[in-house]
């Protein structure tokens, strides 16, 4: 039996390899049927052409196509750069190809090759909202495919050439780089060199090593590789401490097989002639060749701290986990998912277009692809999102040896890259509509990415103005610290974390988070521990609190960080990640209490949708609320929604302005007029009105049609529901259906900035609930200073 164990180990046992085999083929012909069912399944392909202006009507019609077309057309006649102001020019990229090597597939043709376009088009537009015409043209012959593509230069802002053979395809790019007026890029040449670039610099960093003096070994001479040895001389590699290996072997000065003007480029002074010979002792190789062609001993025989970039694709030059069971000091990146280091040109092309065409460059040059490449290594040393580990299902990932860029899924590449690059563009001359206020740009790309962080950015603008004291009861959590971490460096607030010292210390030094910059509060504090029993005490011994019940209440991080905002020792406090919404609430209600003017709080939920954002109330507190509670929800939550947009308020029912005299309706109708009366005497430019059915407040249609005498000028902003059962199915129903963007729920009503967390709270999440937090103990702080004054 033993034997029999140790023969399957080896893979000597013959049955054993048929079984696995036979799995093998068995997974590969499910995989390959799911692929054909999703090109194939509903609509065909990939891609739609959907119309970005109104074609309801006739009048919408004939704008769109004739009679209105021509008057565009004559504009753009007159003044040809009009094409931009008109037409969809300056967002469009023609992904163009003729088929001759098509990722691993080889020369299968234009026709074959329509599908990996497509998808390619879908990057652009998933990645950077760039919309993509896919052009396959079925001409090998170079002078005949620059002829073609050069005549589409009226149709795109932008060529990505795609899957041409070399070298033919170096010819191609810099003819048409050279004849055309819009960049042109082939992405096979430059995107690996440009992902491999931000890794490398990060990984000489990691292993102390400086770039002009580290020896670098290609394996393959193929459009990537050469296109990768050029940016990395850019970078600083220098070009004879590059080694570059064909099918043949080292590509030497002096050697006439297989040769061709670029190899020559970077034919090397050496007497190595194998793969072998020139890995030993060197830093770094890149691997763009074939499988299974580097072997543990060659990997062996590299430097300390080797960098191995084995990128053949689908299966590297040497897989990920025998490379790290030849070497434990070796850094590995490939071009596969499942492996860390995923070099991915999807980092790259979409928003490397992206900032290009926002300045209508007239090329991309090698400014602009270093720009992308110093973008992506710092952004690696940054916090990453919770989306991003979740989107990866990850617990962590942190820079280092196993994350050295970005993964291709996070957002925040869009808000690195294209701005780098538009910058770049304009320091090098070749952008003819500079961007002038980057602030405004970097709005428009958040708009691309979320609704959420447009919303945001005024708010977190205002914040920094003022930054505010928030204690953050949970302050031992790992999300609480890397929040923490970001309301330092954006300056938006100043954390108080109730933590046990040693506990956090460790991980505020990972995160470059010093002492200085949080201030630490443990609860076992004894002196201030007393003081707060003692004032809780005092405030509440005539509703049954003993000295005994306060002291221990004071244990509790939630009731020790109420009293330091109610002592005004902190303006603010946020918690929730670890307790239940009640657990969170009762302390602050019984500390702190309910504003001056208001009986209850309240809890709502902002919703931004693509064309508009809506504030839904109460979604969280009051199960079944009374006309005057309703009221006081209505000017909680309007003036939740000043932050961003003039409230304009639908108390919800299902009557509309009278049309039914059930009592939830007249309930309704009461609450209309009490938070009338109420924003008057407040002096609140809100727009109040109801009772009214919910499609009646958010169709303007509807409103102008039926009821033009309404006191709201517009559809509604802020939703007022009956009870708490219809605010909360509206608000879940609403996130559920369309791709709307949750914040919240935001408590309103509190004495002092209270705010509770959803136990599934990202750290995205906890900062915005911070922002909102700073902001309102701006606002009271300033509405204090006002009645002193």
């Amino acid at each position: 039996m033993v034997e029999r164990w140790e023969a399957i180990i080896a893979g000597d046992d013959d049955s054993v390899q048929a079984l696995f085999t036979g799995r093998l083929r068995s997974m590969k012909k499910i995989f390959d049927e799911e692929a054909l069912r999703y090109h194939e399944e509903g609509r065909r392909g990939k891609i739609e052409v959907v119309p970005t202006k109104s074609t309801v009507t006739q009048r919408d019609l004939s704008l769109a196509y004739s009679p209105g077309v021509a008057v565009p057309c004559l504009e753009i006649a007159r003044n040809p750069i009009d094409v931009y102001r008109y037409t969809a020019k300056g967002n469009l990229v023609g992904v163009i190809s003729n088929g001759t090597a098509v990722l691993g597939l080889g020369n299968i043709g234009a026709l074959a090759s329509k599908p990996v376009m497509e998808g390619k088009g879908v990057l652009f537009k998933r990645f950077a909202d760039l919309d993509v015409f896919d052009i396959e043209i079925d001409e090998e012959d170079p002078e005949a495919f620059i002829a073609t593509v050069k005549r589409l230069e009226p149709t795109f802002g932008a060529i990505n050439l795609e899957d041409i053979k070399a070298p033919e395809s170096f010819e191609i790019e810099s003819r048409l780089q050279a004849e055309m007026n819009i960049p042109v890029f082939h992405d096979d040449q430059h995107g690996t060199a440009i992902i491999s670039g931000a890794a490398l610099l990060n990984a000489l960093q990691l292993t102390g090593r400086k770039i002009e003096e580290a020896k670098v070994i290609f394996s393959g001479a193929g459009a990537a590789a050469i296109g990768v040895a050029r940016l990395w001389v850019q970078l600083g590699v220098r070009k004879e401490n590059m080694i570059l290996t064909d099918s043949k072997g080292v590509i030497y000065r002096g050697r006439s097989e297989r040769m061709d003007p670029t190899k020559e480029e970077f034919a090397a002074h050496t007497d190595r002639r194998t793969l072998a010979e020139a890995m030993a002792g060197a830093d770094v190789l890149v691997g763009l060749s074939v499988a299974g062609i580097v072997s543990a001993e060659m990997l062996r025989s590299m430097a300390a701290d080797p960098i191995v970039f084995a990128l053949a694709n689908p299966d590297p030059e040497i897989g990920y986990d025998e490379a790290k069971a030849a070497r434990r000091d070796v850094i590995v990146a490939t071009g596969r998912s499942d492996y860390p280091n995923q070099v991915n040109n999807v980092l790259g092309f979409p928003f490397i277009f992206r900032g290009a065409l926002d300045v209508r460059a007239t090329q991309i040059n090698d400014q602009m692809k270093l720009a992308c490449v110093h973008a992506l290594a710092e952004l690696a040393k940054e916090d990453v999102p919770d989306s991003v580990l979740k989107a990866y299902d990850r617990s962590e990932l942190r820079f280092g040896r196993e994350y050295l860029i970005p993964k291709p899924l996070d957002s925040r590449v869009l808000l690195r890259v294209p701005p780098a690059v538009a910058r770049a563009a304009m320091k090098s001359g070749v952008a003819q509509q500079p961007i002038e206020d980057f602030h405004a740009y970097e709005r428009r790309l958040e708009r691309i990415i979320s609704r959420r962080l447009d919303l945001m950015r005024d708010l977190k603008d205002r914040a920094r103005s003022n930054p505010k004291r928030v204690v953050f009861p949970e302050g031992e959590h790992e999300k609480i610290l890397r929040t923490a971490k970001i309301l330092v460096d954006e300056g938006i607030a100043r954390p108080i974390l109730l933590a046990r010292r040693e506990r956090i210390l460790p991980r505020l030094a990972e995160l470059d988070l010093s002492e200085e910059a949080v201030e630490i509060i443990e609860v076992a504090d004894a002196r201030r521990s007393k003081r707060y029993a003692a004032e809780l005490h005092q405030r509440r011994r005539r509703d049954g609190l003993t000295r005994e019940a306060a002291r221990d209440r004071i244990r509790s991080k939630n009731y020790f960080a109420t009293m330091m905002v109610e002592l005004g020792e902190a303006d603010g406090l946020i918690s929730g990640l670890t307790h239940n919404y009640s657990h969170t609430i009762r302390p602050a209600l019984e500390v702190i209490g309910v504003g001056a003017g208001f009986q209850r709080v309240s809890g709502a939920f902002v919703l931004a949708l693509k064309d508009r954002v809506l504030f839904l109330a109460d979604t969280t507190v009051n199960i079944e609320p009374t006309a005057q509670d309703l009221a006081e929800i209505a000017i909680q939550t309007a003036r939740l929604a000043k932050n961003f947009v003039r409230p304009r308020v639908a108390m919800i029912s299902f009557s509309d302005f009278g049309s039914n005299t059930h009592p939830s309706a007249r309930r309704m109708r009461r609450a209309t007029a009490i938070a009338k009366q109420r924003a008057a005497e407040l002096s609140l430019d809100i727009e109040i009105d109801g009772e009214m059915q919910a499609d009646t407040a958010i169709v303007r249609s509807i409103m102008k049609a039926d009821y033009p005498w309404s006191d709201l000028s517009d559809a509604a902003n802020v939703l007022v529901f009956p009870e708490l059962n219809s605010a909360n199915a509206a608000y879940k129903l609403i996130w559920g259906l369309t791709d709307a963007e949750a914040m919240g729920p935001i408590l309103l009503g509190m004495a002092k900035p209270v705010h509770v967390l959803q136990r599934s709270a990202e750290v995205t999440d906890i900062v915005n609930m911070a922002t909102f937090c700073v902001v309102e103990a701006q606002m009271r702080g300033k509405s204090a200073d006002e009645m002193e004054g």
